[in-house]
Order: structure tokens, then sequence, then C-alpha cells
């Protein structure tokens, strides 16, 4: 039986994609907080975290960076799902060699409906692997308290 556990899954999907050399970070068990690499780093520096605590397995879920792998897949299955083919010919193109992504968005730019399109895809696609890799480390989202108005 999975824990619940209160994440924020685009917090936690910008973490599993980011820079492997320098990305990842952590989950807070207790309040379900996504800290990034950067965050832990700093506080450390500051002095306002003790480097005992940091390592403690009943608080911090550590989450190492997987990288832009599926990220890019995303692209190549999103092209599949465009009907007009000089469109996706023009995709295809884009996500060719170092900066696909940036010009697959450009490219994607000149398609309102079809950018706005992408960027629900990409998205569900990166709560679904932030989802899966919760499942994996023994856990399931827990629905977040949204902030509401005052009474």
């Amino acid at each position: 039986m999975r824990r619940s556990l209160p994440v924020d899954l685009d917090e936690l999907a910008t973490i599993l994609e980011g820079d492997p050399v320098d990305g990842g970070g952590r989950i807070d068990l207790r309040t379900g907080e996504v800290w990034h690499r950067a965050a832990i780093d700093y506080a450390r520096e500051m002095g306002e975290e003790d480097e005992d605590e940091s390592d403690d397995p009943d608080r911090w879920l550590w989450v190492d960076c997987e990288g832009s792998r599926d990220a890019y897949r995303d692209m190549e299955w999103f092209i599949g799902t465009i009907a007009d083919r000089d469109r996706a010919a023009r995709l295809e193109i884009a996500i060719e060699g170092k900066g696909a992504f940036r010009r697959f968005k450009d490219v994607l730019a000149g398609w309102p409906d079809e950018l706005e399109r992408w960027y629900a895809f990409s998205e569900e696609r990166q709560r679904g692997r932030a989802r899966a890799w919760l499942a994996a480390a023994g856990y399931r989202p827990a629905p977040t308290k949204e902030p509401g108005p005052e009474p």
C-alpha cells in the first residue's frame, strides 16, 4: 500500500527532468514540499540546515534527475498527432540536434492553437511521469490544499 504524500507534481516533474549534472533534489516527507538541489545547497551554505538531519531517510525522499530524454520523446509523440503533414515535417526538422526544445517551441509559436495543445500535452505527460516515480518510491500524491479566500 502506498503512503499518501501532498506533493506538487509539477515541482517534482521539474526536478526529475532537470539538468542531470546539478539537478535533483528531495521531498520533505512531513510536508510534501519539494526542494531543488540549489535550495538545499543554499540552506547548507547559510547554516540553516543541520547536515545530520538533511540525510534522514524518515524525513527526506531524495530525487535524482532523470534528464530530458522522456521530454524529447514527448515532442516526437506530439508531432505524430499533428494532422497537417507540412507542419509535422517542419517540427521533425526542428527537433534535430542541439537546441531541439527551443526550436520546437519557436516553430510551434507560429500556430498558437498547436502551441497551447503542446503545453497541455507536455504538462500531463510530465505529471504522469512524476506520479509513476512516486508510485515506484512507495507513495501516491495526496490532494494539496489550495489557498482559498479568507473567511
